[in-house]
């Protein structure tokens, strides 16, 4: 975690205020997700630059014209959320396991974006936070969810993804937009603060008519597969071959 230490104390002035305004957004009710996004998006922005991480957008014009759409990238760690909002100008919330629910900054973030953190080892709760993400959704709101359910520790392979993860896009009829994140893992699983580039793909999304009938692990299979694809041909061009 050293390069979290670097964007402490380099915003070492800065780092009380910037959370003091995330948790003021998360305050506030109704939310106002707009402003509360871009506070959110300016402070990570800052954080990136002081921990010498730089991100990446690729395909941005892939992202459907309408909100109520759904994220789906694969999963590499803690600073995976971090950099989609680095990369994105569309407000979202998304969904997160209980236990990262509680890590400083993300704890901040969930509140002031109204993210749901799921308890896996409820099925109940977890039901109940399917069944929130679908009305949200239908009502207009973007969501992310990691369908990997915990992050690969492989790098940049994936491990499966879960059906289950995608019953909200089922049940709100919405478009899926995979996500291929590449070097995600490095700016916190790596003991170095040297330069890092993370790069984020938005690929085409996929409207509710294409996948209308599939069964959710088939769903899974064809978002793992576009991401794999994607991560491979960034790999190949990357290498020159």
């Amino acid at each position: 975690m050293r390069r979290i230490a670097a964007m402490v104390i380099r915003l070492f002035l800065k780092a009380p205020y910037f959370l003091f305004r995330i948790w003021l957004c998360g305050r506030k009710k109704p939310i106002d997700y707009d402003n509360s996004y871009r506070v959110i998006r300016h402070v990570c922005k800052k954080a990136n630059h002081a921990g010498r991480v730089r991100i990446e957008a690729h395909g941005l014009e892939n992202l459907p014209e309408e909100d109520g759409f759904m994220f789906f990238p694969n999963h590499q760690g803690l600073y995976d959320v971090l950099a989609i909002i680095d990369s994105c100008e569309r407000p979202f919330a998304f969904v997160i396991k209980k236990e990262a629910s509680k890590v400083i900054l993300l704890k901040q973030i969930v509140e002031a974006t109204g993210s749901l953190s799921i308890d896996r080892e409820d099925l109940r709760q977890s039901m109940e936070v399917i069944h929130e993400v679908t009305r949200q959704v239908r009502e207009g709101r973007n969501f992310l969810i990691f369908a990997e359910g915990t992050r690969s520790r492989q790098g940049n392979r994936m491990n499966e993804m879960k059906g289950g993860s995608f019953k909200s896009a089922v049940k709100a009829q919405c478009s899926i937009v995979p996500v291929a994140l590449i070097d995600a893992f490095r700016p916190f699983d790596e003991k170095s603060i040297r330069p890092v580039t993370v790069h984020v793909i938005y690929l085409k999304p996929i409207p509710y008519e294409e996948y209308k009938g599939m069964k959710t692990h088939e769903i899974a299979a064809l978002v793992r597969g576009r991401i794999e694809d994607s991560m491979t041909a960034w790999t190949m061009q990357e290498e020159g071959t």
